[in-house]
């Protein structure tokens, strides 16, 4: 029994041992899974790994250079602006200034008090200040002044330990070696605003500037150059470490422009203090040689900033600086017209040179006396005469007859009343009414009118570059234009060539007659301007007179006796103009001069046009390449 009780008992005991776990076989599945995703994750890790380092390995690598390295562009030189002999008129020049690190001191504000106590500043740069501190890193310096001249750079290399952040650094400046001389031409620079920036983002460069007048304004994409760069080490916020490299912008052009420095200064020396303007042009190509209106201004003051009291000055200044008179200021021809009528009266066949008209010191028309210059007349006079004598009756005759249509056609041919496209900016077109332009502005015409044009009165309005440029046409009997640019980097300009100039549509025998009244103007007994005669042997210069009324005068007051235009005030007193052109044979050099309320142009201003021609006669400067020695115009230069 016992036996059977333990065969029984094994029986029971057996099927237990033999039967498997559940567990352990969930747990092999579970391990065998997580196995399964870790080697998948590990080969995801790799085949990314592999992207990262072997296929976009280069990509991230110059990422990662990029936010390393940064890349900045610096501001180019600006072009120089040189004359016909490269004589500097524009140029650059090295200066200092004072920046503030803001992270370097602990007490912005002391520092800039301080800096103030030492060096002025004004509440424009106060303000400039703390915008840009609003604006800007601390770790971006912030300019405190610039132009800092040598007595202020030291105060503040003395005062360096109680003002910790400051620092002097090297910038640019736009230098003008002579000033006033050249303003008008050569224009400025100032720095760019808001709407220029949107325009280029090159001007959002420290040091850039922008040209607002001259040929500064009408060049300055082509004076600005190609930006530079630098490439600078930064940490994680863009703080500078180190430089790593360097490349300097390019230059802007360089423009060579037609005047002659020299004579130019000559022109100046000669007008003196007068409110006045003066041109003098190639006849064979329309170079501008010189072009002086005064008074003029510094330049340089618009690149550092102009002071309020000094704007309030010069807008308030009854003779206009800031006004290129040669090319904006408008004025009355008076006499200076007459040739433009006669040659009008030619072209409409309407006189001929021989024909005479009488001048008894006045003309009646419609119930109006229009006078003559001359209250006693000058008698019985051809076209010769009535330029050599400026008679105002034989103009006033022949303008009747020829009509103002034809005047306005040909003045507008000869450069009058019409855009001449030079390469300044704020230049005015004049004006040569006729009774279209009239009616446009609802008024009538009427004879009046007409005659009142023959002498350059009434609504006729001419500039002096106008005035030479005309004078040019009639000397030369050529389309002559003026400019200003000679060449550009070294490159001559086609407009340099005088066969870029067509001759005028009109019959060279119309031209001859009205030179040789011109030549009587000057040379013969009676003219009226023997002052203009030249000195110089072997040269003879032609010429015109003109005064141009500036108020209306009563004929009471004419025919008293008793009128002289010289006792008026200043700002009441007529126009005194000139025009010329010589040698007279071979006509190269005109001369317009323009003087504000000179008076008469007899005596003010064929005396000053005469200086300035023999001065141009004597320097050449459209026949040399170098300049002349500075005292070839001063032998003999008294000239009474």
């Amino acid at each position: 029994m016992r036996l059977t009780r333990r065969k029984r008992e094994s029986r029971r005991l057996m099927p237990m041992r033999e039967q498997k776990d559940p567990a352990r076989g969930v747990f092999t599945r579970r391990a065998l899974l997580f196995m399964a995703v870790q080697v998948g994750a590990m080969g995801e890790l790799a085949h990314r790994l592999y992207n990262l380092q072997i296929n976009d390995g280069d990509h991230y690598a110059r990422m990662a250079a990029s936010n390393r390295v940064s890349k900045r562009l610096l501001a180019p030189p600006r072009g120089r602006i040189v004359d016909r002999f490269g004589l500097p008129l524009a140029s650059n020049k090295e200066n200092w200034r004072a920046l503030l690190m803001p992270e370097e001191t602990t007490d912005v504000a002391g520092t800039i008090e301080r800096f103030s106590a030492i060096i002025p500043l004004d509440e424009r740069d106060r303000s400039r200040i703390a915008r840009e501190m609003r604006h800007q890193r601390r770790f971006v310096p912030v300019m405190l002044r610039d132009f800092l001249s040598w007595d202020e750079m030291a105060r503040i290399e003395l005062n360096a330990p109680s003002l910790p952040g400051v620092l002097i650094d090297v910038g640019t400046r736009r230098v003008y070696p002579d000033g006033e001389l050249m303003a008008h031409i050569v224009g400025y620079v100032a720095p760019p605003n808001e709407q220029d920036v949107a325009h280029s983002t090159l001007l959002a460069l420290p040091g850039m500037r922008v040209g607002r007048a001259g040929i500064e304004q009408n060049q300055d994409e082509q004076l600005r150059g190609t930006a530079g760069s630098v490439e600078m080490e930064v940490n994680a916020v863009g703080r500078v470490m180190s430089e790593l490299n360097r490349v300097e912008g390019m230059p802007g052009d360089e423009v060579c422009l037609t005047l002659d420095r020299g004579l130019q200064q000559k022109v100046l020396n000669h007008i003196g203090d007068q409110t006045a303007s003066a041109v003098v042009l190639d006849c064979h190509n329309g170079e501008v040689l010189a072009m002086v209106s005064t008074p003029s201004f510094d330049p340089s003051l618009f690149d550092s900033g102009v002071s309020h009291a000094q704007w309030i000055e010069w807008t308030n200044n009854q003779h206009t600086p800031l006004i290129n008179k040669a090319v904006a200021g408008v004025y009355p021809p008076g006499s200076t017209f007459k040739p433009a009528v006669a040659m009008a009266a030619l072209q409409a066949r309407s006189v001929s040179p021989t024909d005479r008209v009488f001048c008894p010191g006045y003309l009646d028309v419609g119930g109006t006396r229009f006078h003559c210059w001359s209250r006693w007349g000058h008698g019985s006079v051809d076209m010769h005469d009535a330029l050599k004598y400026s008679c105002d009756v034989y103009f006033y005759e022949i303008a009747r007859r020829v009509g103002m249509d034809h005047i306005a056609q040909t003045a507008n041919q000869l450069g009058l009343g019409v855009p001449l496209d030079i390469e300044l900016p704020h230049t005015r077109d004049g004006l040569i009414p006729t009774p279209a332009w009239r009616k446009a502005h609802h008024h009538h015409w009427n004879g009046g009118d007409t005659i009142v044009s023959g002498i350059g009165q009434g609504f006729v309005q001419v500039t002096p570059l106008q005035l030479a440029t005309y004078t040019a046409r009639i000397a030369t009997g050529r389309a002559v234009s003026p400019h200003l640019i000679r060449a550009v980097n070294g490159t001559l300009g086609e407009q340099a060539n005088p066969e870029h100039w067509p001759a005028l549509d009109m019959p060279d025998s119309y031209f001859k007659a009205v030179r040789e009244g011109m030549f009587a103007v000057v040379n013969e007994p009676h003219g009226t301007a023997p002052k203009a005669q030249l000195d110089l042997p072997g040269m003879l210069m032609a010429g015109k007179t003109g005064s141009a009324q500036v108020r209306h005068v009563s004929r009471a007051l004419r025919e008293s006796g008793h009128f002289n235009s010289a006792d008026l005030p200043w700002e009441y007193r007529p126009h005194a103009l000139f025009i010329c052109f010589a040698p007279y044979d071979a006509p190269r050099y005109a001369t317009a001069v323009v003087i504000e309320h000179g008076n008469t142009g007899a005596d003010a201003a064929a005396p000053l046009a005469r200086d300035i021609m023999r001065d141009t006669l004597l320097r050449d400067p459209a026949n040399r390449t170098t300049p002349p020695p500075e005292n070839v115009a001063d032998a003999g230069s008294t000239i009474e």
